[in-house]
């Protein structure tokens, strides 16, 4: 049983556990409609940029839109309800007018690059909402909601690399991000899958906020865990993680190494906020972070996140 705590602040470890894991700070905050992370690397994501917008109503718009090989910002209107995994082409934006939801189904993003979903609720899926696999690139996941699925929330395996997951909400589902898919993947993953996961709202979900294998430096900061039942970060395989200024309440099992089967990874944690919540397991170092960032005071992060994370909290 993991020891429980009222309050607590973690200091900061020693340089030589991190590696140069600190990066530049930035001057201020980035505001929360800008890109930080991951996915400003390797040349930048822009979805479809300045490209034609399309506004989408139906499964069958929709199916046709982010399956063109164009580039295209695609605007999701209403709801639309749909089935199974619908295929993204590089080169997108997908943005949820106000209100806007996918309902039944998940989007599919399979060796593509350089997409941006933002702005939409996702609900009920049959696979996974979000699925990035066989060395996609260049995504940034932002400012979505996810509840009641079958499988992954956000799911990113097979060799994918330089994505950014920000600014969304988790509840009331399980499998919330899996960040590679089997241990016996190293020879595609390892070198690749390097994720930003930040300001994210774990709002009761259960597990996986990630759940990491071979990924290094993989980036939890910032995001606010409430009363997770199953765990909150788990690093495997070799993985590299570090979990910074985020806030925990009410897990037992903020973050540990291993999980299930898999061996352990390494796991570099400071300045978590842990209230009413396990201490959390860490060990090894962790590879440098290569991008700017400023992360907020884990005293701040539950009244930041919980005002700004999930669909509808953005300008669109």
């Amino acid at each position: 049983m993991h020891r429980r705590i009222h309050r607590f602040i973690q200091g900061a470890v020693p340089l030589a556990l991190v590696g140069a894991v600190l990066a530049a700070p930035q001057p201020a905050s980035a505001a929360i409609t800008d890109l930080v992370g991951w996915a400003t690397q390797n040349g930048g994501t822009t979805g479809g940029g300045s490209a034609a917008t399309t506004t989408v109503t139906s499964a069958s718009a929709l199916t046709t839109a982010v399956g063109s090989t164009s580039a295209a910002v695609i605007r999701v209107s209403g709801t639309i309800s749909c089935s199974g995994m619908l295929r993204v082409r590089s080169n997108k934006t997908i943005i949820g007018n106000a209100g806007a939801a996918i309902v039944g189904c998940g989007l599919n993003i399979n060796g593509d690059r350089n997409v941006i979903i933002r702005n939409l609720t996702f609900r009920n899926w049959n696979d996974d909402a979000i699925n990035v696999q066989e060395s996609a690139t260049n995504i940034w996941v932002d400012h979505n909601s996810f509840s009641n699925g079958y499988d992954g929330a956000v799911d990113i395996k097979r060799g994918s690399d330089f994505i950014t997951v920000s600014w969304n909400r988790v509840f009331s589902h399980d499998k919330s991000m899996l960040l590679g898919h089997s241990d016996s993947n190293a020879s595609q993953d390892v070198g690749h899958l390097r994720v930003t996961y930040h300001h994210n709202w774990f709002d009761a979900s259960t597990q996986r906020h990630p759940r990491v294998r071979f990924g290094n430096p993989v980036h939890v900061y910032n995001n606010y865990y409430y009363n997770n039942s199953g765990y909150g970060v788990a690093s495997t395989e070799g993985a590299g993680v570090l979990v910074e200024a985020n806030s925990f309440e009410n897990v037992d099992d903020p973050f540990h190494l291993g999980e299930g089967s898999s061996d352990a990874g390494t796991l570099v944690a400071r300045n978590n906020l842990l209230v009413n919540s396990g201490s959390g397991q860490t060990g090894g170092s962790v590879a440098s972070i290569p991008y700017s960032y400023t992360a907020d005071a884990a005293a701040n992060v539950k009244s930041i996140v919980t005002a700004n994370a999930g669909a509808g909290r953005i300008s669109v």
